[in-house]
């Protein structure tokens, strides 16, 4: 298995090893079965997003939490900076590579922000491998961010560097979070899958759980597969965090309308939209900086849990 696939230990041999039903159930006696889903549960990041850099999660303390109440999960991670598709490819081996270690025959897909299209493409493309998906604060129809900085003229001095400094990050990131391998790293190509022209270039040929209306929802099951979507829309949550500050500045780029710091309401929904308003920011919803969220609003852990049990509930 890739290097890429965090696989829960445990979790892992239960699958591999065949142990009956009776050793799961002791293996979990201490904690309720809420969480325990059909089909394992695979996370897959966003733009510059990671499985772990110093000992910290890019999902801060969901995969745990999860895993505490039942759920198997396995952590992916796919190029920091590239296209949807290239991004989707990635993420397909890796899937095909959870299916035939757990022998479950399928996943639950999660992806947070352009993890959200990455999981679209698995869906679309490999149904028959796909339970559902779970979109969360992903710009299914472009971000305003991205619209801002497509502005920049294309071939000119100025995209060169920026898209080299970005690329860089990436670079780092990627070496930070201890990959195998030094994943390609195209800031250009993220850009052109993120903003509103390209989001509906990917649409046109990727239509499942797409809403057809402005900001309605998108049809709830297709091919058999499943499709959800929350969000938030509060780029500002708490005074200790200073990614906030940055969210808070790239939020003006949205004039006015709703969003969660790069990501905007009605963009977000795919499928059953759960709920577009959450007291969250783009990092919120992926329970960063460090657990630093509002005060004032579900925990972000907690929506994760109440997904995977509505997952759960319909038999997923």
């Amino acid at each position: 298995m890739s290097r890429k696939t965090r696989l829960s230990v445990a979790c892992g041999l239960i699958a591999a090893l065949g142990v009956s039903t009776q050793a799961n159930a002791f293996w979990f006696s201490s904690s309720s079965q809420y969480t325990k889903t059909k089909y394992p549960i695979v996370l897959s990041h966003g733009m510059l997003g990671f499985d772990s850099i110093l000992g910290v999660d890019y999902w801060y303390g969901i995969p745990s939490a999860l895993r505490k109440d039942g759920a198997t999960v396995y952590i992916t991670e796919v190029s920091q900076l590239d296209t949807s598709e290239a991004r989707g490819e990635q993420l397909l081996e890796q899937v095909e590579e959870i299916v035939a270690i757990s022998g479950k025959g399928k996943v639950n897909l999660i992806g947070h922000s352009h993890g959200g299209p990455t999981v679209r493409y698995v869906a679309a493309l490999r149904p028959d491998l796909v339970a559902s998906v779970t979109s969360v604060g992903a710009p299914h129809k472009g971000s305003a961010t991205a619209d801002f900085l497509r502005q920049v003229p294309e071939g000119s001095a100025g995209e060169t560097l920026l898209a080299g400094i970005v690329n860089g990050l990436g670079a780092l990131i990627n070496f930070l979070s201890g990959s195998s391998s030094s994943t390609p790293q195209n800031s250009l190509g993220t850009l052109e899958s993120l903003h509103s022209e390209g989001a509906a270039r990917f649409n046109a040929k990727f239509p499942q759980g797409i809403p057809t209306s402005a900001c309605g929802e998108g049809a709830y099951q297709v091919n058999g597969v499943r499709y959800y979507s929350w969000s938030g829309t509060s780029p500002l949550t708490n005074v200790l965090d200073v990614s906030d500050l940055l969210l808070g500045a790239s939020s003006l780029t949205f004039g006015g309308e709703a969003n969660d710091g790069l990501v905007g309401r009605c963009s977000s929904h795919l499928g059953m939209v759960i709920r577009d308003n959450y007291r969250m920011n783009h990092l919120d919803e992926v329970n960063q900086t460090l657990g630093l969220t509002s005060l004032f609003e579900t925990d972000p852990v907690t929506v994760y849990r109440q997904q995977a049990n509505r997952l759960k509930n319909a038999g997923l």
